[in-house]
């Protein structure tokens, strides 16, 4: 009996490879995702400004705030009165003016007639909250006073001419506001300090002049 043998296939195939086409296809279209999306990153940055930008727009709205919150009760226009003028007021008989005596004369400048209603209340509310903050300081630098004047809202955009001078630090506040005019003489020497009101140009950058003495 003869035996016989079965021969048994085998499939043999190799997976396909990718054709270069489809390769070099894939690659293109990859390429065009990632740029889209690299544009589209770049266009919401533009669009969200940089950080310091707003930063910047955060600091100026919490300053325009300030300067509202601490005007809030204050009149809205109206120059107002300066010291009285006219004709001196009568002596009681018997009574003689002495020889240098003078009759008062309106101002023709300064912020007694350059300055606004609403200015000249808010100038007081200022000066009284400086200068609280300020007599705290036992020897105020330029540093210290600066990181007062900030914490009390004022940036350094509005802060000029701050230096030392012996053991006090002056200082101008910039805070015209609505059309306004005020700004602010400060001299910061603890128990001693002193803050006064001036006026500012009405248009253009503040200039900080020089102050003697």
């Amino acid at each position: 009996m003869t035996a016989t043998t079965a021969l048994t296939s085998t499939d043999t195939r190799t997976p396909r490879r990718p054709r270069p086409q489809s390769v070099l296809a894939t690659t293109v279209l990859a390429a065009l995702a990632l740029a889209a999306c690299g544009t589209e990153k770049t266009s919401a940055g533009g669009r969200q400004g940089s950080p310091a930008d707003m930063a910047g727009v955060r600091s100026d709205a919490a300053f325009a705030k300030m300067l509202g919150d601490v005007a809030r009760e204050c009149p809205v226009s109206a120059a107002p009165e300066g010291p009285p003028s006219g004709p001196a007021q009568p002596l009681p008989p018997g009574e003689t003016a002495p020889s240098d005596a003078m009759e008062p004369v309106a101002p023709t400048a300064g912020p007694e007639v350059e300055l606004n209603a609403r200015d000249w209340c808010a100038s007081n509310l200022h000066e009284e909250r400086i200068t609280r903050a300020l007599r705290d300081l036992a020897d105020p630098t330029p540093a210290e006073v600066r990181t007062v004047l900030n914490g009390l809202g004022y940036i350094d955009g509005r802060i000029h001419g701050l230096e030392r001078s012996g053991t006090t630090t002056r200082f101008l506040l910039d805070l015209r506001d609505r059309g306004g005019r005020l700004c602010l003489d400060g001299s910061a020497a603890g128990e001693d300090t002193v803050v006064d009101k001036c006026v500012a140009p009405a248009t253009g950058p503040f200039e900080a002049q020089v102050r003697e003495g």
